[in-house]
């Protein structure tokens, strides 16, 4: 039995709206931006399911991971990537090209593709543009080229990333928008940076503005009973717990496959009924990991922690957060006077940290529920003694 839990259906079903858009999924080929926390399966599952799927839909995919090197450029990352595939659809009897052809049933000669031009870094000026190449794929292939860069935010961290992306977007703008278009250029990124990721296509100045940004589709019971068969083989079924026990603290770890994993080791210590036990080990695991977060609020000093509580404390999203009349709220909190151009600097910061998120103009978020959810219980102990 595979380790690895795999969503067929999901991916199935991401991949024909991708490929065969309705009039309601027509906007997908602007772009998709899927964020989600760290750890909740997003970079297993573009591997194992929305990869394949795309492939086995006919379509030509190229991924790059830029959390696979932190330290590298990641305009040099991506370029790699593409470079590197295209340099495959050129190699006769490369894999790329067996699965094309079975997949496509598309003649591509012994010799693969033979584009009208060579190249050996397609960041180089002195060659054709990445929308040039990737045009000249989908004529050739005549079929779809889906782009997929998993933690897509790291990629504005540079001038170069920057402009990767915009180059990007001419591309799409090339392709796309062609009457008779032998196929589309459809670009996905992911990212564990919910506050950047939701920018990325919130904000004007972005390359992708506009683009469709969504939530990954997070694990459900359907993982957990996976997971608990998976350890049954080598577990005494007494020491288990049952699947709705198991299903909840899924949920109240935010459904976080290793946290869950972490939750069954702990759990497999203990003697007596596992489902008294794990809820124990859940709630424990859940407030630990939402302590580090709030541990980088404190450490970014009063006013930070004054601008997280009033976030933290609104039903819904947070307005007002840079007004006169939040200035005077914060001084009371602080214990000093707050002027308002103090505000957006401690907002920025927040923001990197990922601790909250931009909604829209003026408007934010806690990025991690389950942190809003430790510290609005933290606080109604605290009014409450």
């Amino acid at each position: 039995m595979s380790s690895i839990f795999q969503r067929p259906e999901l991916a199935e079903s991401m991949a024909n709206q991708l490929l065969n858009p309705g009039v309601l999924d027509e906007g997908l080929r602007s772009g998709l931006f899927l964020s989600g926390l760290r750890r909740t399966g997003k970079t297993t599952f573009l591997r194992n399911d929305l990869i394949p799927a795309l492939e086995a839909a006919g379509a030509l995919v190229i991924y790059v991971d830029l959390w696979s090197d932190t330290l590298a450029n990641p305009a040099t990352l991506i370029h790699n990537a593409i470079y590197k595939s295209l340099k495959e659809l050129q190699t006769p009897g490369s894999s790329v090209l067996k699965t094309l052809k079975r997949v496509s049933n598309i003649d591509v000669g012994a010799a693969g593709f033979k584009f009208g031009f060579e190249f050996d870094s397609i960041g180089n000026t002195d060659r054709p543009t990445l929308a040039q190449a990737l045009t000249e794929v989908v004529d050739q292939a005549k079929t779809a080229l889906v782009l997929i860069i998993d933690e897509v935010q790291h990629a504005i961290s540079s001038d170069d990333g920057n402009q990767l992306l915009l180059a990007l977007k001419a591309a799409r703008d090339a392709i796309n928008p062609r009457p008779n278009t032998p196929g589309y250029f459809l670009f996905i990124g992911t990212g564990s940076h919910r506050a950047q990721v939701s920018e990325l296509t919130a904000k004007r100045n972005q390359a992708f503005s506009g683009a469709t940004s969504a939530a990954y589709p997070l694990l459900k019971d359907d993982y957990v009973e996976f997971l608990l068969n998976l350890v049954a083989m080598t577990v005494k079924k007494e020491k288990l717990p049952s699947l709705q026990a198991a299903t909840e603290a899924f949920n109240t770890l935010g459904n976080r496959p290793e946290e869950m994993l972490k939750a069954l080791r702990q759990l497999l210590q203990q003697n007596g009924n596992p489902d008294l036990f794990l809820p124990v080990i859940a709630s424990t695991l859940r407030s630990a990991a939402a302590s580090i977060e709030l541990e980088k609020v404190e450490q970014l000093g009063s006013l930070a922690q004054a601008i997280f509580n009033k976030i933290a404390s609104a039903e819904g999203d947070a307005q007002g957060i840079f007004s006169t009349d939040a200035a005077a709220e914060y001084s009371k909190t602080v214990g000093r006077e707050v002027r308002v151009e103090e505000i957006q600097p401690v907002v920025i910061a927040l923001v990197a940290e990922n601790i909250i998120m931009r909604r829209g103009h003026g408007i934010y978020a806690i990025t991690d529920q389950f942190v809003q959810e430790i510290w609005l219980e933290e606080r109604a102990l605290i009014e409450g003694s």
